[in-house]
């Protein structure tokens, strides 16, 4: 499909419009009035008073009907007007304007009624968005997008959404290319998700020493793939007439049903990890240990002794519970 050119158009001041409506009302009325009293004064014939009399009721009735024309446009909104099918131009400035009453204003009534029904009828991230309405708001917006069960590159289910900042930039795009722009954009936010998603894992969870540090995670690098799905989204919704100012993770989980696993694995990493560093540091100390006994002459240790005091030490520095001296007063012979 052809996208349709914006025309911005500046139509007519209200003002004037209804300045114009009220007097041609009028005129019909003095026209139907003074056509009566010279019809009854016999100055004029009966076709001609008949004549002035529709004349009058004609114009009458184009007054009232033209009053459908005037149009408030509020600030930070956009009126996208169509002509029996054709599109007649857009009006972003702010103001009161006489248009073609004829003329359609963004989307018919039936097809903004049919947009609400469905929004209020769709439950999850629908209803975060408000039906298409008859003018296009230009504001910046936001919305959370529910949250959606998501395989990661991993394969593990999870559960992510995000909420989005944006913006209508073209409202011509955002009425004429899609059937309701705010559908449109929380089904392309839905897909988007979920294509990024699953590219990343959830968070390392092993102890590869191959692995890179700069691995992306989805929990450890939030930002650079928030940043991501604001990039492909952006491109996605561009043909709608929206722009996408900011993209942020709202939530990042496992799905309930392996998050008790998951957590436990996490635990048994961290207690693994943490068991290393204490083994490390013990046996750093005890090597100090011997080697200051040595250099200081304190006391010469055979290899049996020496055996026993790292044993010792080993089991006072790696511990779990805190140790309780005993004092040997006799020989280890």
């Amino acid at each position: 499909m052809k996208n349709q050119v914006e025309k911005i158009i500046n139509p007519l001041n209200g003002f004037i419009g209804l300045a114009i409506i009220i007097i041609a009302f009028v005129a019909g009325l003095v026209i139907m009035l003074l056509s009566s009293i010279a019809f009854d004064a016999g100055r004029i014939s009966g076709l001609l008073f008949v004549i002035s009399l529709f004349a009058g009721v004609f114009i009458m009735t184009a007054s009232c009907i033209s009053m459908k024309g005037l149009r408030v446009v509020n600030p930070n909104e956009a009126l996208v007007l169509s002509l029996f099918g054709r599109y007649m131009g857009t009006v972003y400035d702010s103001g009161f304007y006489f248009v073609n009453p004829f003329s359609v204003a963004n989307y018919p009534r039936k097809a903004a009624d049919d947009a609400a029904k469905q929004a209020a009828s769709t439950p999850g991230q629908l209803s975060a968005l408000k039906a298409v309405p008859r003018k296009i708001s230009t504001k910046i917006q936001t919305f959370a997008n529910g949250s959606q069960k998501v395989n990661d590159s991993l394969g593990n289910p999870i559960e992510v959404s995000a909420i989005i900042v944006w913006r209508v930039v073209n409202a011509t795009k955002a009425v004429l290319n899609v059937d309701n722009y705010t559908t449109y954009l929380s089904n392309q936010t839905d897909s988007t998700i979920r294509n990024i998603a699953r590219l990343y894992p959830y968070d390392i969870i092993d102890d590869n020493p191959e692995r890179s540090d700069d691995e992306m995670t989805l929990r450890g690098s939030a930002s650079k793939i928030a940043d991501e799905m604001q990039a492909e989204l952006s491109s996605r919704v561009e043909n709608a007439g929206i722009e996408i100012m900011d993209v942020r993770l709202n939530q990042i989980a496992y799905a309930p049903e392996i998050a008790a696993a998951m957590l436990q694995r996490q635990q048994a990493t961290a207690i693994i990890a943490a068991r290393q560093k204490i083994v490390d540091g013990a046996v750093s100390m005890v090597e100090m240990a011997l080697e200051r006994l040595k250099a200081d002459d304190v006391v010469e240790l055979d290899e049996e002794r020496k055996a026993q005091m790292v044993s010792n030490l080993l089991v006072v520095l790696c511990g779990n519970k805190e140790a309780s001296p005993i004092v040997n007063a006799g020989s280890i012979y």
